[in-house]
Order: structure tokens, then C-alpha cells, then sequence
């Protein structure tokens, strides 16, 4: 079979490095968690280490997965908020700048919880058709997403350069007045963050999950804003057509961006409870379609926000056990194929946040030679000695005969 061809998978496991945990006898949760699969890849195939997040920009799944797709961060990314925006097919103009819009909760002045405990979609959306009614006069529209991920556009505006904004999952259970938006522009955003705060209060969503016992989305928090970005096609670039299957927006983005086939898979939730099963058949089916498939589990990154040990570890079993398992298996059975696996980013429980180190990554299929190693974690993909700096030149090594 010719390289035009080959068939290859890409399979990312959201945040799956981490750092080692005392409760785990120092391992990492790659090394404590029962992953025979992976681990069966990184004997047969090539291991080793690859920088994701470049020097100066912060560590993030946008900057990150775009690094993991081929693409130089440095030269093509101008915000996170812009690339879920491409997912929703809003139609961005010149001059507009896009927000990713959180529903949180905060209490007593200190993020509790950057995903308003994981607050349905059904739900999100009547709290954002809320925020339009309310708050639409200031000049901006609201656009619904999944669960707590949501954008703002703003009408055609200058006055943001400079403007600073923080992730609010990089400050849970600290205040966020250090942590508001500075630089040009931000005392507009600061007022609607703060306007939200009562017109989200009284909303019956909120009552009734608080009667629940759930906690309540008690107000936006605005960040990762930009302007539309321009990636060339991957086809173009690399040859290969393509599928992406995610949960998330921002991942969805990057596939509409790069002209991929997104494909949405019922029960896809980007937590623990997601649709392994599902994730895994839908891209079983797209080999037969297209030459790549992406599928990106969010699941292990949302455990390390949460601080969630048993949950990371679970969640990265049943990407072990339910997603590389049927994958590979279909990589074998088309003949000449490849299977990549790597984190995006570190999301370690003890920071509750993304970190830039490094992350291990294993690629395995046709005309891969090492170096391999006896297991797939941290450790063992540092001891290789095979590191790929920058990271967007390992989707060449990938590809490459």
C-alpha cells in the first residue's frame, strides 16, 4: 500500500500528564493507572517527549492542540475564544473580538467552581438567552455552547490590545479580584462579568438547581478573547483528508479551521461519564472515509482541574481500554496505518491547572522504528532521549514514510 493510502489515528488524552503524587507512591497517574494498550504501543513503536505549549505562551488546549496538528502556534494563533467560535459556525467580522464566556460559581469572592459543577446544556441555554435579554443593549451577543462553554462577540472594537485576562480554571479556591482582567478595556468587561452577577441570581435555572443541591452559575467570567484566525487546510499542507471527534468546542473549532469532518457523538459529554464506546466506533467508521481521524477525550484534563485522582486514573483507563483498543484494531485491519497517542498538556492534580512541560507521546503502525520502551509514562518517554521541539513538527515525524 502507497503512502497516499495510509490510514492514521490520532488520539489525544486532554491533560494526561501529570507530575508524581505522594498518594501514588511518587508515580505519575500515567504510571499508576492500568493501561496494558498503551503500554503495548510503546514496546512496538516510537516514544519520546514533545513540547506543545512554546516559550511565551501560556498552556492551554488551544495552543497546545494546534501544536499537536501541525501547526505553529506562533504564527497562527490569536486567542482561544475565536477557534470555539469557528465550531459554533458564528460568522466573525473584521474587528470583532471574541470572548470565551464561562458560567461559574463563585462564593464569597472565590472561584469555587469554573464549570458551575458541570452545569447541563439544556440549562446553559436558557441562562444565555438570559444574558442577551439583559445585557445585549451593551453591544454584544451571547452564543451558546456545550455545558458551561460559552462565547460573547462583541460589535467591531479597537480598544482591547493589551487587555489580560486569566482562565478560571487556573484560580479555583483562590479570590478572584487579583485574578480580573487589566489592560485596555478592561473596566467594560469587568462591568458586564459584574452585571451578570444579579441577572443570573434570580434565574429559575439557578433556584432550582440550588434546590437540588447543585451548584449555581452565578455569574460569566470572560477571557481567552481574539479575532478570527486563518489556518491553511491540512490537506494542503500535509496531504492527508480528515476527521476530528471531540466534546468540546475549541477541539471542534481547530477541525472546522483546518477543514476536517467534525463528527458529533451522541453522549460525547467531556467529563468521565462521556461516550468512549461511541467516540471509538465513530472513528472506526471514518477510516473507511478519510485518511486520519482525531479523537481528543477531555475527561482526564477536567479530573485534574477538579483535583480528582481516582477520577484522571479512571478516565484514562477507559481511554486505554475503550478507545485504543477498537482503534488500533481498525488501524491493523486496513493494512498500512499509523496510531499516535500523546496528552496535549500536563494537567497535574496537585495545580489543578495546565503546566508547559513537556508531555510523552507514542507513535506505532507501518515503518515506525524506536526508540521504544517498556511502558508508556513520563519517565520512560524522557529516558528515550527523543525530543521534539518545537511541537508542531511532530505531525511531521508522524507522518514522514
Amino acid at each position: 500500500m502507497g503512502k497516499d493510502l495510509m490510514k492514521y489515528a490520532l488520539i489525544i488524552p486532554d491533560g494526561a500528564a501529570d507530575r508524581p503524587i505522594e498518594r501514588l507512591e511518587n508515580r505519575t497517574v500515567l504510571q499508576a493507572a492500568e493501561i496494558p494498550n498503551l503500554d503495548r504501543l510503546a514496546r512496538s513503536g516510537r516514544v519520546g517527549t514533545v513540547q506543545t505549549v512554546p516559550a511565551g505562551l501560556t498552556p492551554g488546549s488551544d495552543v497546545a492542540i494546534m501544536s499537536v496538528l501541525g501547526y505553529d502556534p506562533q504564527a497562527n494563533y490569536t486567542g482561544r475564544a475565536p477557534i470555539e467560535a469557528a465550531a459554533m459556525g458564528i460568522d466573525i467580522q473584521s474587528r470583532q473580538i471574541v470572548f470565551r464566556c464561562n458560567l461559574v460559581t463563585i462564593t464569597d469572592g472565590v472561584m469555587e467552581d469554573f464549570s458551575a459543577g458541570h452545569i447541563r446544556t439544556d440549562e446553559a441555554r436558557e441562562l444565555i438567552a438570559a444574558l442577551n435579554d439583559g445585557l445585549g443593549a451593551s453591544g454584544v451577543q451571547f452564543h451558546p455552547g456545550v455545558s458551561y462553554r460559552h462565547v460573547m462577540v462583541t460589535a467591531p472594537a479597537d480598544d482591547f490590545e493589551g487587555l489580560e485576562t486569566t482562565p478560571p480554571h487556573d484560580i479555583i479556591g483562590q479570590e478572584v479580584k487579583g485574578h480580573l482582567p487589566e489592560g485596555e478595556g478592561a473596566e467594560w468587561v469587568k462591568e458586564l462579568m459584574a452585571l451578570s452577577v444579579p441577572l443570573l441570581a434570580g434565574h429559575p435555572v439557578n433556584k432550582a438547581r440550588m434546590d437540588r443541591g447543585e451548584k449555581p452559575a452565578s455569574s460569566i467570567w470572560l477571557w481567552g478573547q481574539g479575532q478570527k484566525p486563518t489556518l491553511k487546510p491540512f490537506r494542503s499542507v500535509y496531504g492527508p483528508t480528515g476527521a476530528v471527534i471531540t466534546a468540546v468546542d475549541l477541539v471542534r473549532g481547530l477541525g472546522t479551521l483546518i477543514g476536517f469532518e467534525v463528527i458529533n457523538v451522541p453522549g460525547a459529554t467531556g467529563y468521565i461519564d462521556t461516550n468512549y464506546d461511541g467516540k471509538a466506533q465513530a472513528a472506526c467508521e471514518a477510516l473507511d472515509r478519510v485518511d486520519m481521524v482525531v479523537v481528543h477525550v477531555e475527561a482526564p484534563d477536567e479530573a485534574g482541574h477538579n483535583a480528582d485522582l481516582e477520577a484522571k486514573k479512571f478516565a484514562i483507563e477507559q481511554i486505554d481500554q475503550r478507545i485504543i483498543v477498537p482503534v488500533a484494531k481498525k488501524i491493523e485491519s486496513l493494512g498500512d496505518g499509523r496510531i499516535m497517542v500523546l496528552p496535549d498538556h500536563p494537567t497535574p492534580i496537585a495545580v489543578r491547572s495546565h503546566t508547559a512541560e513537556p508531555v510523552p507521546f507514542v507513535i506505532a503502525g507501518t515503518n515506525v522504528s524506536g526508540p521504544a520502551c517498556p511502558a508508556f509514562d513520563e519517565d520512560h518517554a524522557r529516558a528515550t532521549g527523543l525530543h521534539v521541539t518545537p511541537g508542531w513538527k511532530l505531525m511531521k515525524n508522524f507522518l514522514s514514510e
